[in-house]
């Protein structure tokens, strides 16, 4: 029960109940389902119960890449694995140029395993402006699957 805890004695704050079970993953936004016939559909009688055959994980689910010289290159690799029992295809929208970052991706179908996503970010101050000699580099990264935009947020500071 929500009200008491395991003891009987009722509770004094509220239970915070896991993404799994709200239904929605955090960071993710869900797409428009169309149906595809060719999408690689399971369509087994042990299976039929489940809603949700499809979706990714992204490990770790944000990057932080702390202080950074300006001048300098970074790289670290984000998997993204499959959880669905169907494959999925995936693209990735590019950051815009002045942010520094880039994606590199093999794109195609991601049928029960992982794919590795090299997030790359070339350290540049464009600020006019005095910042103290440090400039914060803030976005997310979207994602786009067949049935939910996953945002993944990439943070720095450049030095």
């Amino acid at each position: 029960s929500l009200v008491v805890d395991v003891t009987g004695q009722t509770r004094k704050e509220k239970v915070i109940l896991p993404s799994s079970l709200q239904g929605t993953k955090p960071n993710t936004i869900p797409n428009k389902k169309i149906e595809d016939p060719v999408s690689g559909k399971v369509s087994t009688s042990s299976l039929a119960t489940r809603q949700d055959l499809t979706g990714f994980h992204l490990i770790p689910p944000r990057v932080t890449f702390g202080v950074l010289k300006e001048g300098c290159t970074y790289a670290t690799t984000v998997i993204m694995k499959n959880v669905g029992v169907n494959f999925s295809r995936f693209r990735v929208k590019q950051p815009p140029p002045h942010t520094g970052l880039r994606v590199m991706y093999t794109p195609g179908p991601v049928a029960g395993l992982q794919v590795g996503l090299e997030i790359e970010i070339f350290a540049m101050v464009i600020g006019g402006k005095d910042t103290g000699g440090l400039e914060e580099v803030s976005h997310d990264i979207e994602i786009l699957t067949e049935t939910e935009t996953l945002l993944l947020p990439v943070r720095a500071n450049i030095l």
